[in-house]
């Protein structure tokens, strides 16, 4: 499995960029988004990579970061979205955008993706909205993006493991949605009244229910 791809720019096309990483080319399949972001021809990358094995075909498929991978796993986890069809809901709307779509269940910003229609848009909605808080709540990690050096790429240090403090199900939910509004942009302390409101008004909800009713309540009025 190839997970990070990491060379000199060769051309880039509509759909795809052609990276040398030292006598080896790589076509990487990318969106609209991170084909802009990246450099001219003979410039350095760096891309997160997801291999798509079909028994006709062999695809790469590169992120600029963990989030926008993760987010494109889960979409090609429903029925019916392709890796393509994924590739152009992460290229309308970006990591946070699809995130915040998902959560509040807005078919028509996720079918507004070239060649995603409305019964894909609604099973896109309907089959994520309690997986999404996962990748929404992956913070710095996720946002974390790929980068390339003139030479060795290094890998930074595995973390040292910290026993994490026992919580009860009410807290860790909160903290997952204050995670993930944060994470979608929010300020710190907007988000946290935004948790706190949705988690008086339903002491029992999931992280994904938390979000969903916290995300309405940050929603601009009017």
């Amino acid at each position: 499995m190839i997970g990070k791809v990491t060379g000199r720019v060769d051309y880039r096309n509509a759909d795809h960029v052609l990276i040398d990483t030292g006598g080896v080319g790589y076509i990487v399949y990318c969106n609209e988004r991170t084909l802009a972001m990246m450099p001219a021809a003979g410039g350095m990358v760096s891309l997160y990579t997801e291999m798509v094995v079909r028994q006709d075909f062999m695809q790469l498929y590169g992120f600029s970061t963990l989030a926008e991978r993760e987010w494109h796993r889960l979409l090609t986890s429903v029925q019916g979205v392709g890796a393509k069809a994924a590739l152009a809901i992460l290229g309308t709307l970006g990591p946070e955008g699809t995130g915040r779509a998902i959560a509040l269940g807005d078919v028509a910003a996720i079918k507004a993706a070239p060649g995603v229609g409305p019964k894909i848009a609604q099973r896109v909605a309907n089959e994520l909205k309690d997986k999404a808080p996962a990748v929404m709540a992956m913070g710095a990690n996720g946002s974390q993006v790929a980068e390339a050096d003139e030479g060795l790429v290094i890998d930074a240090p595995a973390p040292v493991a910290v026993k994490a403090p026992v919580v009860d199900g009410a807290a860790a939910a909160q903290a997952d949605a204050l995670s993930a509004l944060v994470n979608l942009g929010y300020g710190h302390g907007d988000a946290a009244s935004a948790v706190a409101e949705a988690s008086g008004s339903a002491p029992e909800a999931g992280s994904a229910e938390l979000i969903r009713a916290a995300l309405r309540l940050l929603a601009p009025k009017g």
